[in-house]
């Protein structure tokens, strides 16, 4: 019963939370959808912690969706030991990567007063999944190696099924828990993505085509400013 409301009932939950928010938030409040950047308020650590962080989740993230999209490829790509190991150690390398620069960030926040004073509880909430998810990743990168091989062959049939509406459980239950926390923890961001700042990159910027330059001019000098 618990694995059939996390891994079958909650996905869905989370989807239709997802959409169904997301475009309560644009149609009532466009303007809202901002992620409140705090760029102006410091800006050195913010870049040592944001650079890594989107490099490092970006490169993991793809490669979730190729192994989802191309699992047969990722197989057969597998099959030489030399390629299969090039792609679990650089897998593995953007993984840290996305985690030191995830642990600057959170550092930023507990740490600058004036970073803190815009943070909200549901910032750290969703910094704390973060931090699961990324941690969860890479335990089981070292726990339980050459992921990529049976992400393909298990986990993707598993999340095929929820596609086509015919989930499958034979797939998940058997995994170990922390593969089953990073499944969860992933829904759980999932769900709570569109009442947080982070629904800002579900908005492609089409209209900064064509929009009129905005000209910024400072009267002060801005590293005083910041230093005040």
């Amino acid at each position: 019963m618990f694995d059939l409301a996390l891994f079958v009932i909650f996905p869905y939950v989370a989807l239709v939370l997802e959409i169904a928010v997301s475009f309560y938030r644009y149609f009532s409040g466009s303007y809202k959808f901002s992620s409140l950047s705090s760029e102006f308020l410091e800006g050195r650590e913010l870049f040592w912690g944001s650079q890594p962080w989107h490099y490092g989740i970006l490169f993991v993230l793809v490669g979730h969706v190729v192994g989802f999209l191309f699992p047969k490829e990722v197989l057969l790509f597998n099959e030489v030991p030399v390629r299969r190991l090039i792609l679990e150690v650089t897998a593995l390398t953007f993984g840290l990567m996305a985690l030191v620069g995830l642990l600057v960030l959170i550092r930023r926040r507990f740490t600058n007063d004036r970073v803190w004073a815009v943070t909200a509880k549901m910032d750290l909430f969703v910094l704390f999944l973060l931090l699961i998810q990324t941690f969860s990743g890479i335990y089981i990168a070292v726990k339980y190696r050459w992921g990529s091989s049976w992400y393909a062959s298990a986990l993707v049939p598993y999340l095929r099924s929820l596609f086509v509406l015919k989930p499958n459980l034979e797939y998940i239950a058997p995994m170990p828990w922390v593969v089953k926390l990073h499944i969860a923890n992933a829904y759980c961001l999932i769900a709570v993505l569109p009442f947080t700042r982070l629904v800002h990159f579900l908005v492609l910027p089409v209209s900064y085509v064509w929009r009129s330059w905005q000209v910024v001019i400072w009267n002060w000098d801005r590293k005083k400013i910041r230093k005040v």
